[in-house]
């Protein structure tokens, strides 16, 4: 630790302890190493920051070589969110897909071997996973992040998922408290609200998140969302009553609370992240996530003046924040006592991602091989969890296996005619995400079918929507492994 480290007061080294910054590049910029040895504990890593297994993990180390317990976080769900395989795709096919195939067998075997992969490149918490309940349908951010649905399936596969991740000496971050699924509002853009009663909340929304306190889960990641029966004027990730009342008290949880990213609007836009950050400890939380889109110095600063402020104005109390600092500090000292199981058993080629992919499937008709099949791939605008950076489709994997695949992408207001002359007389294989959310993409299959009625329609989203096509393929998300899985059966092979 540098000597720095003997120069900051307990106040201000507290401020940043309880900080989870994110930055640029893919070292780790001067300011940074020089806040971490003035006490800032956690820092959070996006895309940006990653090249390559190699390159994260001489990342992390340059880390620890300032300080040994820093917790280094990263938004990892496998599927259709990854950092890890942000240019490429995930190995491993996400929520919904294992949900689908519903063994908790094999998604705490899966959520193990992504832990092993992280534990490797020296990241040690990741923010997942999602134990949202999607009652919603039209759900714009969720969707395919949780396991379903079903309140109880969603529960016994968060636990699972918690307790395959901490085998492998990654602590599991479980959100988004007490429940984003039945929300029809990106809180990335706006705040959403959820108006359900106490008891529709305790009987679904709750369910997961009492699952994963039992599996131990090492975290909870708050929701920016209004929940009125549990507080009418403010979110959850700055409501006393929802982190202190509900999840610390009613719930009997002792671990971390993090928010979620206090840049999103539905806190930057209303509150502000300076006063936001300042709520969120009062109400509870323990640590901020901020770096997302918000990944400089300035930002750190920011905060962590407003944290300090606010004690000496007497604002938040300086033992609830001293408290906050000791939970984070708490875990990051578990981690490095996690650290020698943090190679549990396994390899990098093990394939369990493609394995589970291919049992998540949902096939409707009669598959035939094609030998020279056209790609449609419809896509909609990419919600800002998932990123638009991350390649997904059939195409590409169809084309490793049947090398005559032709293709295309078509945005909102590409007309089916386009897409039936590209393809002249080869037999059209159309790929969606959500069609049920998207009206013009339900129109451009329902014209292509009429139109070619061999059509091969594939669903890579939520398949709300009506099987249609000679065969309907259903993946259940959107990841690389859920593409290789569709194309396999699309070449017979």
């Amino acid at each position: 630790m540098t000597v720095l480290a003997h120069q900051t007061d307990t106040l201000t080294r507290d401020a940043l302890a309880v900080l989870q910054p994110g930055f640029e590049g893919t070292t780790a910029p001067a300011w940074l190493l020089r806040r971490v040895g003035e006490g800032l504990t956690a820092v959070g890593l996006f895309g940006r920051n990653i090249a390559s297994p190699e390159q994260l993990a001489a990342l992390t180390a340059q880390l620890r070589a300032e300080r040994d317990d820093v917790l280094v976080a990263i938004d990892e769900e496998g599927g259709d969110v990854t950092r890890l395989e942000v240019r490429g795709g995930s190995s491993f096919p996400g929520n919904l897909a294992l949900g689908a195939v519903d063994d908790t067998g094999l998604t705490r075997d899966v959520a193990r071997e992504l832990g092993r992969r992280l534990a490797e490149c020296g990241v040690n918490l990741n923010w997942a996973p999602s134990a949202d309940v999607n009652s919603n349908p039209d759900n714009p951010v969720i969707g395919v992040r949780s396991f379903g649905a079903d309140t109880h399936l969603a529960a016994r596969h968060t636990a699972a998922y918690v307790e395959g991740l901490q085998a492998s000496g990654v602590a599991a971050c479980t959100k988004h408290f007490p429940g984003h699924g039945d929300t029809s509002v990106d809180s990335h853009h706006a705040l959403p609200r959820i108006d359900v009663d106490l008891d529709t909340l305790q009987a679904r929304e709750l369910i997961p998140f009492k699952a994963a306190i039992e599996a131990g889960t090492k975290a909870v990641m708050s929701a920016h969302i209004l929940v009125p029966a549990l507080d009418p004027t403010r979110p959850a990730t700055l409501s006393p009553q929802i982190l202190t009342g509900l999840l610390r008290k009613e719930l009997g949880y002792e671990g971390l609370i993090v928010t979620d990213g206090m840049e999103m609007n539905a806190i930057a836009g209303t509150y502000g992240i300076e006063r936001g950050s300042v709520l969120a400890i009062a109400a509870g939380a323990d640590a901020i996530c901020v770096g997302g889109g918000l990944a400089d110095e300035a930002t750190v600063l920011r905060l962590r003046d407003a944290l300090v402020a606010a004690v000496r104005e007497g604002t938040l109390p300086e033992e609830r924040l001293a408290d906050a600092a000791a939970r984070v500090r708490e875990l990051a000292a578990w981690t490095c006592r996690a650290r020698p199981d943090a190679r549990p058993e396994g390899s990098r080629a093990s394939g369990i991602g493609l394995t589970a992919a291919r049992r998540a499937l949902a096939v409707t008709g009669a598959p035939r091989p094609l030998s020279a099949p056209y790609v449609a791939t419809l896509t909609p605008v990419a919600n800002i969890a998932v990123g638009d950076e991350t390649p997904w489709g059939v195409a590409e994997e169809l084309a490793a296996l049947v090398p005559a695949t032709a293709s295309g992408r078509y945005p909102e207001g590409a007309p089916a005619e386009a897409i039936l002359a590209a393809a002249g007389d080869r037999t059209v294989v159309v790929v969606v995400r959500d069609a049920h959310r998207h009206p013009w993409m339900e129109r451009a299959v329902e014209a292509l079918v009429a139109a070619r009625p061999d059509t091969v329609v594939v669903e890579m989203g939520l398949p709300m929507a009506a099987p249609r096509g000679s065969v309907y393929i259903a993946t259940h998300g959107a990841s690389r492994v859920c593409g290789r899985a569709a194309a396999e059966v699309i070449a017979g092979a």
